[in-house]
Formats: C-alpha cells, sequence, structure tokens
C-alpha cells in the first residue's frame, strides 16, 4: 500500500500525481475494514491530489455519489469540497468545463460556509 511507503507517497505529493480511490472497492475488496481507517484524509492532509472515483458500479454497489456518501464518514466538508476540486483538476475536461465545475464547486462551497 503507498501509505506504507513513506517515499513514495512524499513523492506523490511532491508531483502531484493524482490518485483515484473508491471507497466502496476498498471496503469490499478489505483493502480497509472500516472508513474511519481510510488514509484519504492522510493523504490529503500530507498533500497528495486524492479524488473519489467509483469502480465498477455495479459490482461494488455505487457510483460516484455513492462512494462520496460513504467517504463522508468522518471528514469534514472542507476535506470533501477537497476532493471535488481534485477531481476537477485531475479530469481530462477541456479548460472551459474545468472553469465551469471550479464555479459550480465555488457555489456550492458558498452556500455551505466554506
Amino acid at each position: 500500500h503507498i501509505q506504507d511507503d513513506r517515499e513514495l507517497l512524499e513523492r506523490v505529493a511532491r508531483d502531484g500525481v493524482p490518485l483515484t480511490c473508491c471507497p466502496l472497492s476498498n471496503l469490499r475488496l478489505q483493502v480497509v475494514h472500516d472508513m474511519r481507517e481510510h488514509p484519504i484524509p492522510r493523504f490529503l492532509h500530507e498533500g497528495v491530489v486524492c479524488t473519489i472515483n467509483s469502480d465498477d458500479p455495479a459490482y461494488f454497489g455505487g457510483y460516484a455519489a455513492a462512494n462520496y456518501a460513504l467517504a463522508d464518514i468522518g471528514m469534514s466538508m472542507e476535506e470533501l469540497a477537497s476532493l471535488a476540486k481534485n477531481s476537477i483538476d485531475a479530469s481530462f475536461a477541456s479548460d472551459d468545463r474545468k472553469t465551469q465545475l471550479h464555479a459550480q464547486l465555488a457555489t456550492w462551497r458558498t452556500q455551505h460556509g466554506l
């Protein structure tokens, strides 16, 4: 696991390599046994670009929204907003689309007092 390799984790953070995290599959495959054990908050705190994604939704039981809902356990709204920002930045969307998505995220942040 990357969380156990300090040197690799530091390099990923330094180089801005985005990590896709899929909470539903992580639980199903027993990468973690409880979402409170998931390293996402630690990764964010250490400057790693993390994103929340779905991994084979039909098999693991949910699309991106269900994975965000699961990731919400023990995470602040600010952390969830950071995950959304990272997803926009790491996507293959056009610059215009990224600008639109960042504006929508800014509106959401304002609505939630962030």
